[in-house]
C-alpha cells in the first residue's frame, strides 16, 4: 500500500496524456469504483515507485483527492530497458494505447526493429510523435504513420525508407501521411514511374500544389475507384509539368 503521489511515471517510454487520456482520468475520478479496481503495476528503482501499467489508475488517485493509500503490484525490472519491455507486454494488445505510443516505448526498451525505424526516421528529418498534437497544429516532419513506416522499411530497407521520408520532408508535408508516403514510395520503385521523376521534383510538386493535392487525389480516388495513394501518386505524375519554382 502507497500513497498515490509517491508512484512515478517515466516519459522516456510512457505514454503521453492526449486527450482521451484526460477524459478516462476523469471518468475513473468520478467513478471510482473499489469493486472495480486493479492495482497499478509497478518497480522498485533505488527506492522510487515506477508505473509500468496502470498509469491512468495512478493519476486517477492522488486527482481523487479522498485515497491515502493504493495497492499496487511490485515487480521486478531494474532497467529502464526491462521497464519499458514490460510496458509493452502489458500493454501491446489494449486498444487504448496507439501504435506510436507503442513504438517509442519499444525504442526505449531497445527492440532492434523500433531502432531501426527511429534512425531511419531522425536521419529523414521525421518527427514519431507519440500522440496527435492540440488542435492538429502538425509541424513539418511530423507523423503518425509508424506503421507505414515501418512497413515501408520492411521493403525497402534503410536507404530506400530513408529516400523516400527525406522527400516528404523536403516537401514541408505536415504531417507527413500514410497516403504520402505510399505514393512517393510507388513514384521512386514502380517500374512504371521509376526514373521519372527526380527527388526534388518530387518534392516540389508536393509542395507547390499544398493546398489542392489531396482533394484532386482524392477526388482522382472516387473516379477511378482507386486507393488514395495510388491517386496521389498519379496525381503528382499528371503535375509534374505545373510546378514552378517561386
Amino acid at each position: 500500500m502507497v500513497h498515490p503521489a509517491a508512484l512515478l511515471i517515466d516519459e522516456n517510454y510512457q505514454r503521453g496524456l492526449s486527450e482521451r487520456s484526460v477524459r478516462l482520468i476523469r471518468k475513473i475520478v468520478s467513478e471510482w469504483d473499489w469493486r472495480a479496481f486493479k492495482p497499478p503495476v509497478v518497480v522498485d528503482v533505488d527506492g522510487d515507485l515506477h508505473v509500468i501499467d496502470g498509469q491512468h489508475t495512478a493519476i486517477g488517485a492522488v486527482t481523487h483527492g479522498g485515497i491515502d493509500l493504493l495497492p499496487v503490484l511490485v515487480v521486478e525490472a531494474s532497467a529502464q530497458e526491462a521497464r519499458a519491455s514490460a510496458f509493452v507486454r502489458h500493454n501491446r494488445d489494449r486498444i487504448q494505447v496507439t501504435p506510436t505510443q507503442l513504438h517509442n516505448a519499444m525504442v526505449a526498451a531497445g527492440d532492434d526493429d523500433a531502432v531501426t525505424i527511429d534512425q531511419v526516421c531522425s536521419r529523414a528529418g521525421v518527427t514519431v510523435l507519440r500522440n496527435p498534437p492540440a488542435f492538429g497544429k502538425f509541424r513539418p516532419g511530423d507523423t503518425l504513420a509508424i506503421s507505414t513506416i515501418r512497413a515501408l522499411i520492411s521493403r525497402r530497407h534503410a536507404k530506400g525508407a530513408r529516400e523516400v521520408l527525406e522527400i516528404c520532408v523536403k516537401s514541408g508535408a505536415s504531417p507527413v501521411a500514410a497516403a504520402t508516403i505510399k505514393a512517393v514510395e510507388h513514384l521512386l520503385f514502380a517500374p512504371e514511374y521509376k526514373g521519372e521523376l527526380q527527388h526534388e521534383r518530387i518534392a516540389l510538386i508536393l509542395s507547390a500544389h499544398a493546398s489542392t493535392i489531396d482533394q484532386e487525389a482524392a477526388r482522382f480516388a472516387a473516379e477511378r475507384r482507386v486507393p488514395l495513394w495510388r491517386a496521389l501518386a498519379s496525381v503528382i505524375y499528371m503535375n509534374r509539368r505545373k510546378a514552378r519554382h517561386g
